[in-house]
């Protein structure tokens, strides 16, 4: 069991991640492709296969598979905070990786599994044994995560969406409590079962609750207790978004029909933008005409403009 230990100004230190996590998706992804026997992954498992055969993707998965192989440790500095702020961030991050660190989360590895040559390297610190695992981890990220960002997206904004309306709610209590059944809170520790027995002290850190589509079954917590507490938890699986309804494509057009489906998630400008990768400019353009169609409704918040779907915007959805 994990067992996570909460002091007073923990409990007004929770974040939930306002994204999914490149690296942390990454990560898990690659250990989903040796776990057979999930039904949840079998249909992207059978996608990625073709991106799996060219070579330099079937090479990157298998070089990361050695240091992180779906086992009760890898290592923490694959999965750097900064990658909350994105891929490019968080490879930058993973690059500047203390020689330290790195010896000691190598020696950590060795005490669990045979290590290949290479890992010496790694473990003094060598920028060349850290460019290798960063280029490694982008051509597995394009292989196996970016196919499936959109949905990724969809369903960690789901998740998000209901754990930020129950912490305004009922505050964060509500939002440990919504973490039920798979996890237990009983002031002041939230308990979880997880391959080792464990206890996590905050200590007045707080934590950073990091909701996750390829984190299956039990959560996943940072090794090294000294680092900012991390947990990442795994989103249910049991409404995948379906395809884009075709005739919305030809009534809408494609990109208009598609950006009226993202505001079903209630998203921001920003965020509609991300997940479709186009401009800003043209999210504009596009909102403006749903809502002048009386499609979606907008409301600006600070900085940002969130999007709603309309009664009549909802119904065209089906």
């Amino acid at each position: 069991m994990l067992r996570i230990h909460f002091t007073g100004h923990d409990l007004a230190r929770v974040r939930v991640a306002a994204a999914p996590d490149p690296l942390w998706e990454t990560v898990l992804a690659m250990q989903k492709l040796t776990l057979d026997g999930i039904p949840a992954f079998a249909r992207w498992r059978r996608r990625v296969r073709e991106g799996l055969r060219e070579r330099d993707a079937r090479a990157a998965v298998r070089f990361l598979q050695t240091i992180a192989p779906p086992a009760r440790y890898f290592p923490d500095f694959l999965t750097p905070a900064e990658s909350a702020c994105g891929l490019k961030a968080g490879l930058s991050a993973l690059r500047g990786t203390p020689a330290d660190r790195l010896g000691r989360e190598v020696g950590l590895m060795a005490k669990h599994r045979r290590l290949p040559a290479w890992t010496h390297g790694l473990a003094a610190g060598a920028s060349a044994a850290l460019d290798q695992v960063a280029g490694a981890l982008q051509i597995a990220h394009d292989t196996l995560v970016a196919p499936q960002w959109t949905t990724v997206r969809t369903q960690v904004d789901t998740d998000r969406a209901s754990r930020s309306r129950l912490a305004v709610e009922s505050g964060t209590l509500g939002l440990l409590e919504s973490l039920r059944p798979a996890f237990r809170w009983e002031a002041p520790v939230l308990t979880v079962r997880y391959p080792v027995d464990r206890d996590l002290h905050l200590g007045g850190r707080g934590i950073r609750l990091v909701p996750s589509y390829f984190c299956w079954d039990t959560p996943v917590a940072l090794a090294d207790d000294d680092l900012p507490p991390v947990l990442v938890f795994p989103v249910s699986h049991e409404h995948e978004p379906a395809p884009l309804p075709k005739h919305l494509a030809t009534l809408l057009g494609r990109t208009r029909a598609a950006v009226l489906y993202a505001v079903a998630g209630c998203l921001t400008s920003g965020e509609i933008a991300d997940r479709l990768g186009i401009s800003a400019a043209a999210v504009s353009r596009h909102t403006t005409v749903l809502r002048d169609a009386g499609l979606i409704a907008s409301r600006r918040h600070g900085a940002v403009v969130l999007h709603n779907l309309t009664p009549t915007g909802a119904a065209l959805l089906g």
